[in-house]
């Protein structure tokens, strides 16, 4: 079984939490997609950022996450936005 640490822009810590939210694969994070896989740590780790959710993306895409698109970031930062306001209520 490959580790998701081997992926992009995922070192120790975040590997660590994905599999605390039940992402222990590369297929698994390729499967949920980065912002199923946010919304999951989100709710274990409410320090949860927006450059982590950029990781995870650029993980899934087999990049590093600053040479993400400007239209996936801003996707990206859209959805971040929008989770916050849900936690917020």
């Amino acid at each position: 079984m490959e580790k998701l640490s081997k992926m992009p822009n995922i070192g120790g810590t975040l590997e660590k939490k994905l599999m605390e939210a039940g992402i222990n694969t590369p297929e698994d994070l390729k499967k949920a997609g980065s912002k199923e896989a946010f919304i999951k740590i989100k709710f274990i780790d409410n320090t949860a950022c927006y450059n982590m959710l950029c990781a995870l993306e650029g993980a899934i895409q087999g990049i590093r996450w600053h040479d993400l698109s400007e239209d996936t970031k801003k996707d990206l930062k859209l959805f971040f936005s929008m989770e916050n306001l849900k936690r917020d209520k």
